[in-house]
């Protein structure tokens, strides 16, 4: 059986689902550099590389929003979009894991 069809995307303008798609892509770069995570330092360093390219990215869709007039940002419909995209999955691990006691 076929996994549940995900619920649509809320209608975003171009400017908004490029914003979100640099946003989640700085994310899940930014969760394989986290130190308070296990992994291996050469994953984390290629993240990290790639990271300073999505942050220009990310800085470009924020500032073309704000040249064609978009001057705030209506939290409602992109976190909706963010949730649809897995958003709070792949945010998750940017912040430190659980105290396992130790």
């Amino acid at each position: 059986m076929p996994p549940p069809e995900p619920p649509p995307l809320p209608a975003l303008t171009r400017a908004e689902a490029e914003l979100i798609d640099r946003h989640l892509e700085a994310a899940d770069l930014l969760g394989r550099v986290n130190p308070g995570r296990p992994g291996d330092t050469y994953r984390a360093l290629s993240a990290a590389q790639a990271l300073a390219g999505r942050a220009v990215e990310l800085r470009d869709a924020l500032a073309l929003m704000h040249r064609r007039g978009e001057t705030e940002l209506h939290a409602d419909t992109p976190a909706r979009a963010l949730r649809v995209l897995e958003g709070e999955r792949r945010t998750a691990r940017v912040t430190l894991p659980p105290d396992c006691g130790s």
